[in-house]
Formats: structure tokens, sequence, C-alpha cells
């Protein structure tokens, strides 16, 4: 796998006035960065514009990468579990990530280990984001994780500091013009719970993160923290 390609940026690859099944036709061709180079296929996203949440993640998994589909491993079935008991329907949901390619290194044997994307993938690949975001415009937007939440807010963005709380999307700079209104909300990555030592602690605070998104779109102001 190549891994030092220039980073050039998908907007040139981005088409204006279509719609989710438009953008999803027209990032399989997408070369903006060099990770399209050493993964089988673009994974874009699943889900409706019309879905009231969407769930940001980092980037396609070994197995995502292969079935072309977001959140389809492990992390996936464990995200599926929490929605369903924090009272959320993944089939009502938009999903998707941050970067549409799977950064990975490989091993002897064939394994390919994940790699975080860099901060020039985010920025390569952010004119999808917002192209998606400016269609589906939900409620709630859930962002999964550090990745996810560098893409839409930036760089200084905080998992420890900010999960759990719901935060204002009007006004921050990279969000579409069409956005009006709505909500970010962070928690942790499903990954990260599979990969925690308290496994059972980390999971039941990523499915009360989920709770309060899904009393947003239930009409009713959750406890806790709303930000200003």
């Amino acid at each position: 796998m190549t891994t030092g390609a220039a980073v050039d940026g998908a907007a040139a690859f981005v088409p204006t006035g279509v719609g989710l099944d438009g953008l999803r036709v027209a990032a399989v061709g997408c070369r903006g960065c060099e990770l399209f180079e050493g993964a089988t296929q673009t994974v874009f996203s699943a889900g409706s514009a019309t879905a009231r949440v969407a769930l940001v993640g980092e980037q396609p998994g070994d197995v995502e990468d292969r079935r072309g589909l977001p959140f389809v491993g492990p992390a996936g079935q464990l995200l599926d579990r929490a929605m369903t008991d924090a009272g959320l329907d993944r089939a009502s949901a938009y999903v998707t990530n941050a970067v549409k390619h799977f950064r990975f290194r490989s091993q002897a044997g064939g394994r390919r280990i994940h790699q975080t994307p860099d901060l020039a993938h985010l920025t390569a690949c952010a004119p999808w984001l917002r192209a998606e975001l400016s269609i589906v415009d939900p409620l709630v937007v859930v962002l999964l994780g550090a990745t996810a939440g560098k893409a839409l807010l930036g760089p200084s963005f905080r998992v420890t500091a900010m999960r759990g709380r719901l935060l204002p999307r009007a006004g921050w700079a990279d969000e579409p013009a069409a956005v009006h209104s709505g909500w970010f909300l962070a928690t942790t990555h499903p990954s990260a719970v599979l990969r925690a030592d308290d496994r059972e602690a980390a999971y039941a605070a990523l499915v009360s993160d989920l709770r309060t998104a899904a009393a947003v779109l239930g009409g009713s102001q959750p406890a806790g923290d709303w930000a200003s």
C-alpha cells in the first residue's frame, strides 16, 4: 500500500445538484487521496436522505472494506445492539464515516491492521461528508469517536471533554450552508468499547449517550449538559 502520496482532496470528485444516490455513484471514482490505492473499494454510507439521526464513524474497517458497507463488522454489530438498547432504530438511521477508504498496514500472512487516518485524510474527504449532511440534514449527528469529532468540530476536539453533550450544529464553520438547526452529540467509537478493559462499563456509557440522541428525536429535553 502506498502511504506517501499527496493528499489533494475530494472536492473535484463531488458532484453538485445530485442526491445521495448520485453521491454514492460518484464516490466510487474518488481519487482525492492515496488511500484508494490500497483499499478494496469506496465505502460510502447506508441509510435514507430523510433520516433524523446520522452516525458518523472514523473509516471503514477490514470487513467493511471487503463488503462495501459501513459498520457491518464487530464494531458495527456492537453499535446495532447499543442503538437498540438506547431506543434508536438502525434501519431508520443514516450511517457513514469521515473517511471513505480503509487505511491499514499489511502484516505477514495478509492480515490488514487498522491505521488511524491523518488530518490530511480528514481534510481530503471532508467535501463528501459536507455534501452528505447537507442532503440528509438530520436533527442529531452522533460523532462516534475522536476522528469523527475532529472531522466536523476541528482538530481540538476531545471525546473525553465533549462526550454526551448536545452541541448546536448551526454556526460551525465546516457545516454546509443548508444546515439551520440540529445537534452534534459526541460519544466513543464502538471499537473503543471492544478494546476497553471494563467493556461492560464502556458499553453502558455508549448506550447512555445514545439515549440522549433518542430523547431529542422523541421531542423531549434529556437531563444533562446542553451546550448553549
